[in-house]
């Protein structure tokens, strides 16, 4: 696979404890960084993905009304909750 150095500048304190999981963990700063920015990736992929993916339910009418919503959550502190309501 092809690399690209990249080079930024971090707060010491983090860079205090990325030099520390890498002696806790026996692993290299950059194995730490690249895991770390790739979770980040896929976390704001998904969130992208997630994102779109209710828009177009809210597009296509597939909502649910707010007074539903709230009267579940309401019950559920009750002895009696209601099911939760469905698009």
């Amino acid at each position: 696979m092809e690399t690209k150095v990249l080079t930024t500048r971090i707060p010491l304190p983090l860079a205090e404890k990325i030099d520390q999981l890498a002696i806790r963990l026996e692993l290299s700063r950059e194995w730490i960084i690249k895991q770390a920015l790739t979770t980040w990736i896929d976390q704001e992929e998904k969130l992208e993905s997630l994102t779109k993916e209710a828009l177009a339910d809210v597009d296509n009418g597939l909502t649910i009304n707010h007074q539903s919503v709230q009267a579940w959550a309401e019950s559920l502190s009750t002895e009696k909750p209601l099911p939760m309501p469905h698009k």
